[in-house]
C-alpha cells in the first residue's frame, strides 16, 4: 500500500482558505462600494442637470437635486453602481457571488418572525415618540415625499425607497460588510455592530433620535441574517419597513 511506502506518502488534503475578505480588506471595499453608490446617485442628478441645459455646477445640482423626481432617480441609480462594485469585490476572491451574500430565499416562517420582530421595534419607537410628543417620521421626509404625491412622482419615490434603497443598502452592510467582518476577529456580535453602525452613518441626514432608531432596526436585520443565512430576508424586512412608511406619510400622514 502506497500509505505504508515512505517513497510514496499518503495525500494530505489541505483545505482550501476561505475566499473572503476580512477585516480591513472588507472595510476598504467597503468604502469603495459606498464611493460606488454615491457616483450613482450623484450622476443621475449630473446628467439632469445637463439634459436641461443648466449650468454643471454645485448650484444646479443641488436646485435639481431636491426635485422629488430627481431624487428618486437618484437613489435607483444608485443600486447598479453599488452592485457592480460588490461584484467586483467579490469577483476578486474567485467566490460566488450568491455564497457570499447569502442570496438565499428565506422559509415563510423565517420571514413571519422577522417581521413580527421589526413591527414590535417599530411600535416600541413609535410610543416612545408619543409619549416625548415627537414626530414618528422626520419632517423633511414627510415633506419630500408629499411634495412628490402632489408633483405625480409617488410611484418613483416608492421605487426608490422601497425597493432601490433596500437592496443597494442590504447588499453593502448585511450582505458585504457582515460576511467579511463575522469571519474577522469581530465574529458575529460585532460585525452585527459594526456593519449596523455603519448602515446608521448612512442616514446621517436624521438627527440623534431617529439614529438611534435606525441602529436599532439594524441590528434586528443583523440578527436575522445571521439566524437565518439569507439576505434576502433582511432585504425584504427593510423593503417592508420602508414601504410602510412611505405608503403611511404619502396618503395617510396627517
Amino acid at each position: 500500500m502506497d500509505s505504508l511506502n515512505p517513497d510514496h506518502p499518503p495525500l494530505v488534503m489541505t483545505p482550501a482558505p476561505p475566499r473572503v475578505w476580512k477585516f480591513w480588506g472588507t472595510a476598504l471595499w467597503g468604502l469603495f462600494i459606498f464611493f460606488a453608490m454615491f457616483v450613482g446617485q450623484v450622476g443621475a442628478i449630473v446628467l439632469l442637470v445637463l439634459l436641461r441645459g443648466l449650468p454643471a455646477n454645485l448650484s444646479s445640482v443641488e436646485i435639481v437635486g431636491h426635485e422629488p423626481q430627481a431624487l428618486a432617480l437618484s437613489v435607483i441609480m444608485g443600486l447598479p453602481t453599488t452592485l457592480a462594485a460588490v461584484w467586483l469585490a467579490i469577483r476578486i476572491k474567485k467566490a460566488s457571488f450568491v455564497d457570499y451574500l447569502a442570496l438565499y430565499w428565506p422559509s415563510w416562517k423565517q420571514l413571519l418572525f422577522g417581521a413580527v420582530g421589526l413591527v414590535l421595534i417599530v411600535l416600541a419607537w413609535e410610543v416612545a415618540s408619543r409619549s416625548l410628543g415627537r414626530e414618528a417620521t422626520p419632517g423633511f421626509m414627510t415633506d419630500l415625499l408629499k411634495s412628490g404625491r402632489d408633483k405625480g412622482a409617488a410611484l418613483m419615490l416608492l421605487v426608490a425607497f422601497s425597493v432601490a434603497a433596500p437592496m443597494s443598502e442590504e447588499v453593502l452592510a448585511r450582505g458585504f460588510l457582515f460576511r467579511g467582518w463575522s469571519a474577522s476577529f469581530l465574529r458575529v456580535p460585532g460585525a452585527i455592530i459594526l456593519s449596523s453602525l455603519v448602515w446608521t452613518i448612512v442616514h446621517l441626514q436624521y438627527d440623534m433620535y431617529f439614529l438611534a432608531e435606525v441602529f436599532s432596526i439594524g441590528l434586528w436585520f443583523g440578527y436575522m441574517r445571521y439566524r437565518t443565512g439569507s439576505l434576502w430576508l433582511t432585504i425584504a424586512l427593510h423593503a417592508l419597513n420602508n414601504m410602510t412608511a412611505v405608503v403611511l406619510t404619502m396618503w395617510l400622514g396627517s
